[in-house]
C-alpha cells in the first residue's frame, strides 16, 4: 500500500484505483509529485520540473525565493519565500514568523495511530498502512511529523500533523492546518456547501479563479453558514465522470479550507484549523496534534467520491453499536408541544404512537430546572418534578410499559443567567472580563476547555441517566462561541480557548458513550450546525436540519449525503402546514422522504386524522421492510430538484446488487408534459431485474431508463422496488 523508491526518494502511496506521490527534493524539501489514477512507475521525478528555472537551491541557491514561490510542496512554511498559503506558521519569543522545514526521514508502519484527544478514523493493522515523515525547523527546534494512512479497499486517505518543540524555549503556534495539496490548474471548479440555520448545506459550484478562495467558520462550531468540506473538479464533471479532488475534516469547531489559483496556474489546496485568534503557545517537550483531513480522488465522477466517503465513514469511523443495526423509529415531543408539556401529554402521545408502531418517546427541551420558556434553567439538570410528577423514572417506566423506549433532550456546553448554575459559578461561561457576555438564545456558553467545568456538568448529565432508564440522547448545542476569553488561561494562552473548547466537547463525548455504552447518541446543534465527520466519531446519527419541510430536506440531505453516509441524517415527519415555511406536502411524501434518514415523528400524534394515522403504519412498514437496505447499500444521485426545478431522485443500491430502491419526489407538476425516462445507476448490466410486473436486463434500465408518468399535483413522491429475479 506504501511504496518507497530509495534510489530515485520517491514515495507513493496506493490505494484500490488511486497514487498519491511524494518526494525528498535536495534531501531538504518535501514536495508533492502526483495525486491521481494509480500508478506503477516510482521513477516519476520529472513531475517536479526539477531541470526547469529556477531549479532546485541546490543547482541554484541564489533563486531559492524563486524556487518556493512556484514548488509544488507537501507542507509549506511561512516566511522563507512562498507567497502562497503556508500550512504553519510559528513565532518565536524573539517575535520572528518564519521556519525552514527539512526533511528528516521516515517511517512505514502497519495500522493508524490514534490522534490524540480527537476524534478520527481507525482501521485494524491489517487493513490499513500508514506513512510518517519527519521535519525539522533546526534553528526553534520545532519537530514536525506529517501522518498518512490509506486503507485496503478504499480509494482514501487521511492527513494529520504532530508539532513537538524539541528546543530550548517555547514557541507559538499561530497557523497549523492538516493537509495540503499543490497541483496544475485544471480549469478547476471549486465545489462547497454552504447555507444558513434552515437551509444547510447547499451545495455550490463556481469556476476557480486566480487568488485565494475559502470556505471557513470561526464561530466556534463547523456552522450552518459553511462546512469543512471542499472539492475541486474538473470542468463538465457530472456524477458518473470527471475527476474530483475532495477534502474533508474531522473536527466540530473553527476551520478554514481554501483552493489558491497562483501566478503559475497552480492550485494549492489547504485544510485545518482556522487562523483567525487562534494561537499555541508550546513549551519544550510538548506537542500539538491537529485534527484529521480525510481526502478523496475520484476518476469517476462525484458519485465515486460520496460512496467512498460512505464506506470510509462506515467502515473507520463511527463506533456506534447502533452502526449496523435498525435503530428505533421515534416521536420528539418538540414540534408537538414545545415547552407546553407534563407527563400526562407525553404519555398521551407515547400510547397512541405505540399502537401505531413507533417504538421510542424523546422528550425535549423543558423538563428541568424551572424552564417553561428558553430564558432560564440551562445548566440546572435535575428534574422539574412539577412539570414531570414522580420524576424521569416513573415516565420512563410507564413509557416502558407501552412497549417504548424512553429518551431526552441535553444541552450540556450551554449555561442560562439565569440558573442556579450560573449563579453559583459565574466564571464558568466564556467572558471577557469587562466586557457584557454577547447573549444569544438568553444563554451563554461554559468553558468546556476546563477540566473542572466538563466533569462538574458530566456528573449532573450522568446522575439524570442513572436515575431512569434512558435509551437515547439528543445533545444540543444552539449558539456561536463570541466574546471569546478564559477565567483559566493566561494572557498569552487565550488563543488557545477555541480549540481546548473543542477537545472538552470531545472528552465528555468520549465520557458519556463509554460510562453508557449501550447509549444512542445524536448530535445536534441548532439544527444542522455541528454535521461534521467529528461529531460522527462519538454519535452514529446528527440532525440534520431543524427544517423539516419535506420539500426544503430535499436540497439539504442532497448537500448532507454529498459526504456523509444517508443513515447519519436525524430526519423526521411533521406536521402540515409546516412550522418553518407553511407548506403543505403530502403525509406520504414526508415520509419517503424522512426515510432516507434514521426516520421518526416530530409532531402531535394524538391530533392526527384517521387516514393520517393510517399513513403512519403503512410509513412504519416501510422503514422496517427497506431499512436494511437503506443503512448498508450505496447511495446514487440521479437527479436534483435544485437543479432542474421539478423532480429529485436517488437510488440506494444493495452491496451485492440484487436489490435497489428508487425513490422519486415530483416537486412541481407541469402543464401538458410527457413522461420522463430515468436512467437508474449501480445495477448489475448482466442480472436481469424486477421492475413492478416487468423484467429487465440492468443495462436497459440504467441506459434506456425506466419510465416515470407525470403525476396531477405538486410534491407527490414515489418508491419502486428493483429485486434481482429470482430473489425473494
Amino acid at each position: 500500500m506504501i511504496r518507497f523508491d530509495e534510489k530515485n526518494k520517491v514515495f507513493l502511496l496506493d490505494t484500490e484505483n488511486t497514487s498519491y506521490g511524494i518526494a525528498v527534493v535536495d534531501d531538504r524539501y518535501v514536495g508533492h509529485l502526483y495525486y491521481g489514477k494509480k500508478l506503477r512507475d516510482t521513477d516519476i521525478r520529472y513531475l517536479l520540473r526539477e531541470d526547469e528555472a529556477p531549479f532546485t537551491p541546490a543547482a541554484n541557491k541564489r533563486e531559492t525565493g524563486s524556487f518556493l514561490d512556484c514548488a509544488h510542496m507537501e507542507y509549506p512554511e511561512t516566511g522563507m519565500g512562498d507567497y502562497r498559503e503556508s500550512a504553519v506558521c510559528i513565532r518565536s519569543m524573539s517575535g520572528h514568523r518564519a521556519s525552514e522545514i527539512r526533511y528528516e526521514g521516515y517511517e512505514i508502519i502497519q495500522g493508524k495511530p490514534a490522534l490524540e484527544g480527537l476524534p478520527a478514523t481507525w482501521a485494524q493493522d491489517s487493513q490499513c498502512g500508514t506513512l510518517k515523515i519527519f521535519c525539522r525547523d533546526s534553528l526553534s527546534g520545532m519537530k514536525i511529523t506529517l501522518l498518512y494512512s490509506v486503507f485496503e479497499g478504499l480509494d482514501a486517505l487521511t492527513r494529520s500533523v504532530i508539532i513537538e518543540n524539541e528546543g530550548t524555549e517555547p514557541f507559538y503556534i499561530e497557523k497549523v492546518l492538516s493537509a495540503c495539496l499543490d497541483m496544475d490548474d485544471r480549469d478547476f471548479e471549486m465545489m462547497s456547501l454552504a447555507g444558513s440555520w434552515g437551509r444547510e448545506r447547499r451545495i455550490q459550484r463556481r469556476p476557480l479563479g486566480y487568488g485565494r478562495q475559502n470556505v471557513a467558520s470561526f464561530r466556534g462550531e463547523s456552522s450552518h453558514q459553511e462546512h469543512p468540506f471542499l472539492a475541486l473538479v474538473t470542468p463538465g464533471t457530472t456524477q458518473e465522470s470527471g475527476e474530483v479532488y475532495a477534502m474533508n475534516f474531522v473536527y466540530s469547531g473553527n476551520f478554514i479550507a481554501q483552493a489558491e489559483k497562483s501566478q503559475f496556474d497552480s492550485v494549492r489546496m489547504t485544510m485545518g484549523i482556522h487562523p483567525e485568534g487562534f494561537t499555541w503557545k508550546l513549551e519544550p517537550g510538548e506537542r500539538f496534534t491537529t485534527p484529521e483531513v480525510a481526502m478523496v480522488y475520484s476518476a469517476e465522477g462525484l458519485g465515486k467520491m460520496t460512496r467512498t466517503y460512505h464506506d470510509l465513514y462506515r467502515e473507520h469511523l463511527i463506533r456506534s453499536p447502533y452502526l449496523h443495526k435498525k435503530r428505533p423509529i421515534l416521536i420528539n415531543n418538540w414540534e408537538a408541544t414545545y415547552f407546553d408539556f407534563d407527563e400526562k401529554k407525553l404519555l398521551e402521545i407515547a400510547k397512541e404512537a405505540s399502537e401505531l408502531g413507533i417504538e421510542m418517546l424523546v422528550m425535549d427541551d423543558g423538563w428541568f430546572g424551572k424552564r417553561n420558556l428558553d430564558d432560564s434553567s440551562l445548566g440546572d439538570w435535575y428534574v422539574n418534578e412539577g412539570k414531570i410528577k414522580g420524576g424521569l423514572r416513573k415516565l420512563a417506566e410507564n413509557v416502558k410499559k407501552l412497549g417504548m423506549k424512553f429518551g431526552i433532550w441535553i444541552e450540556p456546553e450551554m449555561v442560562s443567567p439565569d440558573s442556579e448554575l450560573y449563579r453559583k459559578h459565574p466564571d464558568w461561561a466564556i467572558q471577557i472580563p469587562g466586557r457584557d457576555i454577547t447573549q444569544s438564545r438568553a444563554q451563554y456558553v461554559l468553558d468546556f476547555s476546563r477540566n473542572e467545568v466538563v466533569d462538574g456538568v458530566y456528573e449532573m448529565i450522568a446522575k439524570v441517566l442513572r436515575s431512569a432508564d434512558i435509551s437515547y440522547v439528543k445533545w444540543d448545542m444552539n449558539r456561536q462561541l463570541a466574546t471569546l476569553g478564559s477565567y483559566a488561561l493566561p494572557a498569552d494562552r487565550q488563543g488557545e480557548l477555541s480549540h481546548r473548547y473543542m477537545l472538552g466537547v470531545y472528552r465528555m463525548q468520549e465520557r458519556l458513550i463509554t460510562d453508557f455504552p449501550e447509549l444512542l447518541l445524536e448530535n445536534c446543534s441548532g439544527g444542522g450546525a455541528r454535521f461534521d465527520a467529528g461529531m460522527l466519531y462519538y454519535s452514529p446519527q446528527i440532525w440534520c436540519s431543524d427544517d423539516t419541510d419535506a420539500i426544503e430536506r430535499l436540497a439539504i440531505q442532497e448537500g448532507t449525503a454529498l459526504v456523509y453516509p444517508v443513515a447519519s441524517m436525524g430526519a423526521h415527519v411533521s406536521v402540515c402546514p409546516n412550522h418553518t415555511v407553511g407548506r403543505n406536502t403530502p403525509f406520504e411524501t414526508r415520509g419517503d422522504v424522512a426515510l432516507l434518514g434514521t426516520f421518526g415523528y416530530e409532531l402531535d400524534i394524538t391530533k392526527l386524522s384517521v387516514e393520517e394515522k393510517a399513513q403512519v403504519k403503512i410509513q412504519v412498514e416501510k422503514y422496517h421492510k427497506y431499512n436494511d437496505l437503506i443503512r448498508e447499500g450505496d447511495y446514487y444521485r440521479l437527479a436534483s430538484a435544485s437543479e432542474n426545478g421539478s423532480y429529485d431522485s436517488w437510488m440506494i443500491v444493495e452491496k451485492s446488487r440484487r436489490k435497489a430502491l428508487l425513490f422519486y419526489v415530483q416537486t412541481l407538476a407541469r402543464a401538458n408534459t410527457k413522461s420522463r425516462f430515468l436512467r437508474l445507476a449501480g445495477l448489475d448490466p448482466e442480472k436481469r431485474y424486477s421492475v413492478g410486473e416487468k423484467e429487465y436486463f440492468g443495462s436497459t434500465l440504467m441506459q434506456a431508463g425506466i419510465r416515470i408518468l407525470p403525476e396531477s399535483g405538486d410534491f407527490k413522491s414515489r418508491l419502486i422496488e428493483i429485486t434481482e429475479a429470482g430473489t425473494p
